[in-house]
């Protein structure tokens, strides 16, 4: 692979990121649009109206004044210039629309998708490693486990997708310089339903601060960390597909993570590879059947 210098990467700016990660999310939304058909206008009634009556009361209640309102009518207008509402969105609200979604399972926890999916990354058999650069840096992993239905039936032929950051906690496609897979990639499991990724270690990192949602962190006191995580898709026929991160034990921002995305059942446990260098986890994935 060509190695990419990681001085260009550095120079990452979050209006950039975000104006792609806005085009990505409006790309995918237009498609799902096309397919979801009419409206539910009495749906879009209700929530919209209740949205609007909740935040009405709260400026009420909190008697904010003319130059409170204001400076949010500012802030709201650089969020969107900066391209910065999937961040927004998926940083301090997504978390809550997941654990209503997710509700009914019975199988593996999900958690938040996150504003840097992309789909389409390299397939790469059931025990490849992941694209990266000759020379990137991080702890060899590997992640081996099995997909499985909820009756404990291995599912062959399904479809693991995992993303992550690099060292620095820049995603491929949203920070200049990086290949344009660079750590990621779609696992399709064996005939057990196994599975066996090789990758690194990812870092932790903070959320891009130079944006708006920056001078939300900044104004309220707030950090902008996320702990060291990776992300998955799990899909196979006949079954929900799940969106989950999984996250590294000892972390210091697991119990206070910016994104509120961290749950128990979501922490591995890393081991020395006994076959190799670096660390082995092992994590199954167990899907529900579609309803």
């Amino acid at each position: 692979m060509t190695d990419i210098s990681f001085d260009t990467e550095v120079t990452a700016k979050a209006a950039e990121s975000g104006a792609n990660a806005s085009a990505r999310f409006q790309e995918r939304m237009a498609a799902a649009a096309a397919r979801s058909g009419a409206i539910d206008t009495a749906r879009v009634d209700h929530l919209a109206s209740k949205v609007v009556k909740t935040i009405n009361d709260m400026i009420v209640e909190e008697k904010v004044t003319y130059e409170e309102y204001n400076a949010l009518k500012t802030w709201l207008i650089k969020v969107g210039e900066d391209g910065e509402w999937p961040l927004f969105l998926d940083v301090w609200l997504e978390h809550s629309v997941e654990e209503v979604a997710n509700a009914h399972r019975k199988g593996s926890k999900g958690t938040i998708e996150g504003p840097y999916y992309l789909g389409g990354s390299p397939e790469l058999g059931w025990n490849g490693t992941i694209p990266m650069r000759d020379d990137e840096p991080g702890t060899p992993l590997l992640f081996a486990g099995q997909t499985r239905a909820v009756d404990g039936t291995p599912l062959v032929g399904a479809k693991v997708e995992l993303w992550h950051a690099d060292d620095l906690g820049f995603y491929s496609q949203f920070a200049p310089g990086l290949p344009e897979w660079n750590l990621r990639g779609t696992w399709v499991t064996n005939e057990d339903g196994r599975f066996e990724i090789h990758t690194l270690r990812p870092a932790p990192y903070q959320i891009p601060t130079d944006g708006a949602c920056g001078q939300l962190i900044e104004a309220a006191g707030w950090h902008a960390w996320r702990p060291a995580h990776m992300h998955f898709k799990v899909s196979a026929p006949g079954y929900e597909l799940i969106t989950t991160q999984l996250y590294f034990p000892g972390d210091p921002h697991n119990n206070d993570d910016i994104a509120s995305a961290v749950k128990p059942e979501l922490l591995l446990d890393p081991q020395p590879n006994p076959d190799g260098e670096g660390v082995r986890v092992d994590y199954d994935f167990v899907l529900d059947p579609e309803s």
